[in-house]
This record gives structure tokens, C-alpha cells and sequence, in this order.
């Protein structure tokens, strides 16, 4: 097998802050990246049209929301647990974030963290009006209606921040 198809895929996020060690340069107008993991490509063709086209929605979230977010740095997505998954690993400053769908909800999608973390639980305090909840594990979206967008990446910075940002 070819090491290149495990490659992690590093994309670049440009903070706002300055630092004398990197040369500060501007987040790309578009800062979704297409796949180029052929795994994670294969994980997001499995999904049935609809939630894939919503899980698309979601991982362009995910690449917005870290670009607008100070201290999250290089992106990885790959594949864990069979999920396309999200990782901060040059800053370590989140939790894994993974996509998928859950079994028993087949008119949503999960966005997946750690179960061991407080994220849910504080998801759940701030944003029970715009979502539903799986355990300590996953905040569910569903396939139908209009995005919550902000609400999403708020919930998103959450998990991309949770180890810089714990309240």
C-alpha cells in the first residue's frame, strides 16, 4: 500500500494573530479544501445523498469556523472510526470532531466529540432550542429545513478550542 494514501492532510489556517516566528499572510477566500484524502473520500460517498449533501455543509462549516478562529492553526481531516474527523494537531487546541450518522435517527446527521469531554453538556446549555442530543457524544442536525449555521459553528469553535478555551 502507498504511504501517500495515509497521509494526513494539513491545511494551512491563517490566525490573526501576530507571531515573529511565521509571516502573517491572509485566510484564503475560499478556505474549503477539496478531499484529497482518497479514505475520507470513499467515507463521504457512502452516505445516502441527502445526509452526505448535508455533511458537506457541515465539513465547510468546520474549515470556516477555524479559519474565524484565533489559536486553532493547521486543520487534519482523516479518517477515524470510519468518520471523516477533524483534528488541531499543530496547536492541539480541540477535540476530535467527527461526521457521521447515528443509528435510530435517519433524519439527521451527528457532528461526534469525545464523549469524555463537557462539550455536549454545554452544547446542550446553549443551543437546546436549535438542536437535538445523543448522549455526552453527539449533537444531531437535521437532514430537513434551513442550516443553523452560526449556531453550528458555535458550537464547532467549541470542539475546535476545547483544550485552549475549558469553562
Amino acid at each position: 500500500m502507498h504511504l501517500f494514501a495515509f497521509a494526513i492532510v494539513y491545511i494551512r489556517i491563517v490566525s490573526n494573530r501576530k507571531t515573529t516566528s511565521q509571516p502573517k499572510s491572509r485566510v484564503p477566500a475560499s478556505p474549503v479544501p477539496s478531499i484529497t484524502d482518497p479514505l475520507v473520500g470513499k467515507a463521504f460517498d457512502a452516505f445516502p445523498d441527502r445526509a452526505r449533501k448535508r455533511l458537506m455543509e457541515m465539513r465547510a462549516l468546520i474549515y470556516k469556523t477555524a479559519a474565524g478562529s484565533e489559536g486553532v492553526g493547521v486543520l487534519a481531516e482523516e479518517l477515524k472510526w470510519g468518520q471523516p474527523s477533524y483534528l488541531t494537531p499543530e496547536t492541539k487546541s480541540g477535540t476530535t470532531i467527527r461526521l457521521g450518522t447515528l443509528k435510530g435517527h435517519p433524519e439527521h446527521v451527528a457532528l461526534f466529540v469525545h464523549c469524555q469531554t463537557n462539550l455536549i453538556p454545554r452544547m446542550r446549555r446553549e443551543h437546546r432550542a436549535d438542536f437535538q442530543f445523543s448522549g455526552k457524544r453527539a449533537l444531531l442536525v437535521p437532514l430537513a429545513g434551513k442550516l443553523p449555521r452560526e449556531e453550528l459553528m458555535d458550537c464547532m469553535r467549541m470542539a475546535l478550542l476545547y483544550h485552549s478555551d475549558r469553562s
